[in-house]
C-alpha cells in the first residue's frame, strides 16, 4: 500500500535531500564515504539540519506535595482522569478501576485507623495481635490484620509471579504498621523497614520477646535498635514489649521447710506499645487516613497508565514502522548516503512529532528538533551506531559486496537507527506528563532510555529477524542480485 507523506517538514527534507544530491551528481565532487562513517554522519545529521538547538529549553520540576486533603483529592482526580482516557482511547474493561476509584472518595472521610503487624517468621506477631484486638477497643476503632511472616523462601512462587509480594503491598495499604523484630535488627528486616518509609508508610518497630533477654541486656540492645533508626525513626517509635513471656519457675518455701515449685505466667508487657499507639492514633488519625489514601491513589493511577500506555503502544508502532521503511527506502535509494543527512533528521524529527500526538505532546517544531537531535547524538555517543551497523554487516558479510548489498547494509542501518529511535521516544514519552516542555534534565533519562532498549534487542535472533524483515522491504525478489537471494534465503 502506497504511503502518503502529508508531513511537511518530511517532504521537506526528504526534498531538500534529493536536490542537493542532484547537484552533487552533475557536479561529481563528493569524495566517496565508508560504510561505517556514513552511518555515523547519517545519525548525526539530525543536527545538522535543524542547524542548531533552542538556545534556552525549558526546565520543570515537580515537589511532591504534603498529605493534605486537597492534595489527595487531586491524586485521586489524577487516577480518574487516566481511567477516563483508557475509555476514550480504547475498548478495556475499566469497571475494577473506577471502582476503585470511588472507594477512594469514600476512604477520604473513614473513621476506622487500619493497622498491619508484619515481621519474620517467630516474632510473636499472633499473640501481639491478640492483645492488642483486646486493648486498643478501649480508646479507638481500629481494624488490625497480620500479614504473613516476612523473609519466607518464596522462590518457587517468585518464579510464578515475579511482581508479587503480598506482605508488602499489604503493609503498604495500611494506615500504621507495627513491624515486629525479635531482637536486634537484622540486614534484611532494615532494609524492609527503610522500604516502607520509603513509600510513606508510618510504622513503629516492636522489640518483642525482651523477656528472652535478662534485665541487664534489655535496655542495651533496646538503645542499639533506636540508635542504628535514629535518621529515620525516632525513639517513640521504637518499642520493647513481652506479648508472651515465657514461663519461670517459682520456688516457694513452706511454714514446714518444704520447698514448692509451680509455673507460672508472667502477663504480657504491652503497656509502653498501647500508650504509644494511643498518642498516634488521637494525634494523627486524620493524616494516616490521608496519607494511606494518597498512596493508593498513586497506586490505582500507575496501574492504569500501565493500562494506557499498552493501548497507546499499540496505536504507535505501526507509525515508528511506516518511518522506519521510509528511512529504509531513503538511505538504500540515495548513492551517496552522506546526503542522506538532511532526510535521516526530517524523519526522526517527524517521527517524533507523530508519536508524541499519540502521547499528547504537542511538541512545537523547536522542542522535535531537540528530542531528534538528543537521539542522533546518544546513539553515536552510545556506540550504537557503529555497534549496529558492525551487526547487519555480520549478518551480510558471506557475500560479496556489491552496490546494491552495501546500499541494503546502509538502509537496514537507517531502518534499524529510526525504529530505536522509535522506541525511545515512546519509552520517554510514557514517563511525561500530558503536554511536558522538553528540558535538558528531562532529556538526561533519554539517554538512559535508549541504551536500555538498545540491550534488549541486540541478540543474533533479534538481528537475524530485522535483516531478513529490512531486505524483503529494500529488495523486491525479481531485483535481488544472485547473492542477495542466497543472504536472504540463509536467514530463513
Amino acid at each position: 500500500m502506497a504511503i502518503k507523506l502529508r508531513k511537511p517538514i518530511l517532504v521537506g527534507g526528504l526534498g531538500l535531500s534529493l536536490l542537493l544530491w542532484l547537484l552533487d551528481s552533475f557536479q561529481n565532487t563528493l569524495a566517496e564515504v565508508g560504510e561505517f562513517g556514513a552511518i555515523a554522519v547519517l545519525a548525526l545529521g539530525t543536527g545538522w539540519w535543524f542547524f542548531q538547538k533552542p538556545s534556552s529549553p525549558i526546565v520543570f520540576d515537580k515537589a511532591k506535595a504534603p498529605a493534605d486533603r486537597e492534595t489527595v483529592e487531586k491524586a485521586i482526580a489524577a487516577a480518574t482522569s487516566i481511567i477516563a482516557q483508557i475509555e476514550a482511547e480504547g475498548d478495556l474493561d475499566t469497571g475494577p478501576l473506577r471502582e476503585r476509584s470511588q472507594q477512594l472518595t469514600a476512604e477520604l472521610d473513614r473513621q476506622k485507623l487500619r493497622l498491619a503487624i508484619t515481621g519474620g517468621k517467630a516474632t510473636g506477631k499472633t499473640k501481639l495481635v491478640q492483645l492488642l484486638q483486646d486493648c486498643l477497643e478501649n480508646f479507638s476503632a481500629t481494624n488490625i490484620v497480620e500479614t504473613s511472616p516476612l523473609f519466607r523462601d518464596l522462590s518457587q512462587e517468585r518464579e510464578r509471579d515475579p511482581d508479587k509480594n503480598r506482605e508488602l503491598e499489604q503493609a503498604k495499604a495500611s494506615d500504621l504498621v507495627l513491624f515486629v523484630i525479635a531482637g536486634d535488627l537484622t540486614e534484611p528486616e532494615f532494609k524492609t523497614l527503610g522500604e516502607l518509609l520509603d513509600a510513606g508508610v508510618r510504622s513503629v518497630v516492636v522489640w518483642n520477646k525482651q523477656d528472652q533477654y535478662l534485665e541487664d541486656q534489655k535496655a542495651s540492645v533496646l538503645q542499639q535498635v533506636r540508635s542504628r533508626l535514629e535518621v529515620i525513626l525516632d525513639s517513640e517509635d521504637v518499642v520493647a514489649t513481652s506479648a508472651a513471656p515465657t514461663p519461670v519457675k517459682v520456688r516457694q518455701h513452706q511454714p514446714d521447710g518444704s520447698i514448692q515449685e509451680r509455673i507460672e505466667q508472667p502477663a504480657p508487657e504491652i503497656d509502653r506499645l498501647v500508650a504509644r499507639l494511643s498518642k498516634i492514633a488521637v494525634e494523627e488519625k486524620e493524616q494516616l487516613v490521608l496519607a494511606s489514601t494518597e498512596r493508593q491513589a498513586e497506586a490505582l493511577k500507575i496501574e492504569a497508565k500501565i493500562a494506557l500506555n499498552k493501548i497507546r503502544r499499540d496505536r504507535a508502532m505501526p507509525i515508528v514502522e511506516q518511518y522506519q521503511w521510509i528511512a529504509a527506502a531513503a538511505a538504500f535509494a540515495n548513492p551517496v548516503s552522506a546526503l542522506d543527512l538532511l532526510a535521516a533528521g526530517a524523519i526522526t524529527a517527524q517521527l517524533v512529532i507523530d508519536v508524541g500526538k499519540i502521547y499528547e505532546q504537542k511538541f512545537s517544531l523547536e522542542q522535535g528538533k531537540v528530542i531528534a537531535t538528543t537521539l542522533a547524538e546518544l546513539t553515536v555517543k552510545l556506540g550504537i551506531v557503529e555497534l549496529s551497523t558492525q551487526a547487519i554487516a555480520a549478518v551480510l558479510k558471506s557475500n560479496a559486496v556489491t552496490f546494491v548489498a552495501g546500499g541494503v547494509v546502509q538502509g537496514v542501518s537507517a531502518a534499524y537507527l529510526t525504529r530505536l529511535a522509535g522506541l525511545s521516544a515512546i519509552a520517554y514519552f510514557q514517563e511525561l506528563e500530558p503536554n511536558a516542555d522538553v528540558t535538558g534534565s528531562n532529556l538526561e533519562k533519554l539517554g538512559k532510555t535508549v541504551k536500555t532498549i538498545f540491550d534488549q534487542n541486540k541478540r543474533q535472533e533479534f538481528w537475524l529477524s530485522f535483516v531478513k524483515q529490512a531486505t524483503s522491504h529494500l529488495v523486491p525478489e525479481s531485483k535481488k542480485s544472485a547473492s542477495l537471494t542466497s543472504q536472504v534465503e540463509a536467514l530463513q
